[in-house]
């Protein structure tokens, strides 16, 4: 079976995040076709299945990292049906999908293989004709693709102005320069500066009114240890005087 052509059946426009998609028949379309390649085109199918009715870009990427040596063959098929599109129809490379690709078989060459007692083996050496067919994406799919990266632009400009400004408010660390640090007596300049504008509690304004101020504590503690040294020292004399009696 050489696989779905245009008059054969609708055009499926296949999405990575949905469902396929039937479309009409497009009428802006280029086409590449590769004739009489000594590949199977059994080999070839498998690979032209993968790109089917994807993106031009996305069907290059698949063809890029797939392991098969016809993925080769039909990127180079694909690329030269890219350029028509864009020299002959004037069509953007980016707004291309790939609406049909199919191979046909060609031509098989003959070949002989000596067997034992006097036989020969035919082998038989398949060719292709490989035909990819691009087209522009729908008028609809294009405007929503359009408004989905006007939105992502957009929203990347906010993640990046929101990340700048508010880094500090989100608590991540923030490098400052030398000059900006100031000197070493700033933050004690500072701490004294927030003691003095913190407000004082009425209770705790009565308890400081009351309490006596420092002089005073001092004196008084020694007072009391003066006291203290006259008593012990009286107290020591009379006990000198009862032992010498």
């Amino acid at each position: 079976m050489p696989g779905p052509k245009l008059n054969e059946a609708p055009v499926l426009r296949r999405r990575p995040q949905s469902r396929s998609v039937a479309v009409r028949t497009p009428v802006s379309s280029a086409r590449a076709v590769a004739k009489y390649v000594r590949i199977s085109p059994y080999k070839v199918r498998e690979v032209l299945d993968l790109i089917r009715g994807y993106d031009a870009e996305r069907a290059q990427d698949i063809l890029k990292f797939c392991e098969r040596d016809a993925a080769i063959t039909v990127g180079k098929v694909l690329a030269s049906a890219m350029a028509n599109a864009e020299h002959d129809s004037g069509m953007a490379g980016d707004e291309l999908f790939v609406s049909a690709c199919y191979a046909d078989e060609g031509p098989t060459l003959k070949r002989w293989r000596p067997r034992a007692r006097g036989r020969a083996t035919r082998i038989r050496k398949r060719t292709c004709h490989i035909t990819v067919i691009v087209s522009r994406l729908p008028d609809r799919e294009l405007q929503e693709r359009r408004a989905r990266r006007a939105q992502g632009v957009v929203g990347d400009r906010r993640r990046r102005t929101a990340g700048g400004e508010g880094s500090e408010q989100r608590g991540r660390p923030t490098r400052r320069r030398p000059e900006d640090r100031g000197t070493p007596e700033a933050p004690a300049a500072a701490a004294a500066v927030e003691d003095e504008s913190l407000p004082i509690e009425p209770e705790v304004a009565a308890e400081e009114a009351a309490a006596p101020p420092a002089e005073d504590i001092a004196t008084t503690s020694e007072a009391t240890t003066t006291s203290e040294e006259t008593t012990t020292s009286e107290e020591t004399t009379t006990e000198s005087e009862e032992e010498s009696k």
